[in-house]
């Protein structure tokens, strides 16, 4: 039982100092105190610190411990929570892609309406976890599996409602549409007739290179989590310091490019 203690406490700790740190009055505080360079340093260290932690755990003492649910072992749940793994993946991986170009990415045009994987769903990586942690803690053999990734699950669905929140109170008005025009669950507001398919929009090339990877990831299963889940950790941590890059490159051209608009006399703008 150890083992999955100690993980589900790492989970906890990280989780909880994840949204804690991001919460309205702690942020405001903190933010306050320290600037927005030295809040962003703090909440990234301690997100990097608590999920290296986490993922070291997990990998050392992944066959350790009391058994898990391992509903693997009836061939036709087996499949379909691997389909599900698979899609949560594949859909993770397009929501990376296509965060840079979303309103919850920093810089972002709050007032841009959905497109694309958006009108499926607003959170596509949160929600692409999600299947992935939850199809994981089903087919977990080890107890210590169940607890990891059903609170991986679990994380990105708290995370997805935590951050409809911070963002409708950071932005207002702008985000609170999109909210109301979009679902964070896949197809819900297609359903409800809020939105509607455009199938040129649909991203088909970044869902291909989501599938490519997480096929990729099921033939290197294996050894995935070797070396106490270094690749893991150094991939993870990796991709929000490139999208924060990415972000503010953005946000600085399109600077550049609004003084320079500023600049021109009247005539040329027109």
């Amino acid at each position: 039982m150890q083992p999955a203690l100690e993980v589900a406490l790492l989970v906890l700790l990280f989780a909880g100092t994840h949204i804690g740190l991001a919460a309205g009055r702690l942020r405001s505080l903190l933010f306050g105190r320290l600037g927005e360079v030295g809040f962003t340093v703090l909440f990234s260290a301690v997100a990097a610190v608590t999920f290296a932690a986490l993922v070291h755990l997990y990998a050392v003492h992944r066959f350790d411990g009391p058994p898990g649910l391992a509903l693997g072992e009836v061939t036709a749940v087996r499949w379909l929570l691997m389909a599900l793994v698979v899609a949560g993946l594949t859909l993770a991986v397009a929501g990376v892609i296509v965060f840079p170009g979303s309103p919850m990415a920093l810089f972002a045009d709050s007032s841009a309406p959905p497109r694309g994987l958006a009108r499926i769903t607003r959170h596509p990586f949160l929600v692409g976890m999600a299947l992935f942690g939850s199809a994981h803690a089903l087919l977990a053999t080890r107890l210590v599996g169940t607890v990891a990734f059903g609170g991986l699950g679990l994380f990105a669905m708290v995370g997805a409602w935590h951050q409809d929140g911070k963002l409708r109170r950071l932005r207002g008005r702008p985000y609170d549409e999109y909210v109301s025009a979009t679902s964070a669950l896949p197809f819900a507001a297609l359903l409800a007739g809020r939105q509607h398919l455009v199938w040129r929009e649909v991203p088909v090339g970044t869902l291909g290179i989501g599938l490519g990877a997480a096929l990729a990831l099921r033939a290197v299963h294996s050894g995935i989590l070797s070396a106490g889940g270094a690749w893991v950790i150094g991939v993870t941590l990796a991709v929000p310091v490139l999208l924060g890059l990415e972000a503010w490159w953005r946000a600085r051209h399109a600077g550049r490019a609004e003084r320079r608009l500023a600049r021109e006399p009247e005539p040329m703008r027109r």
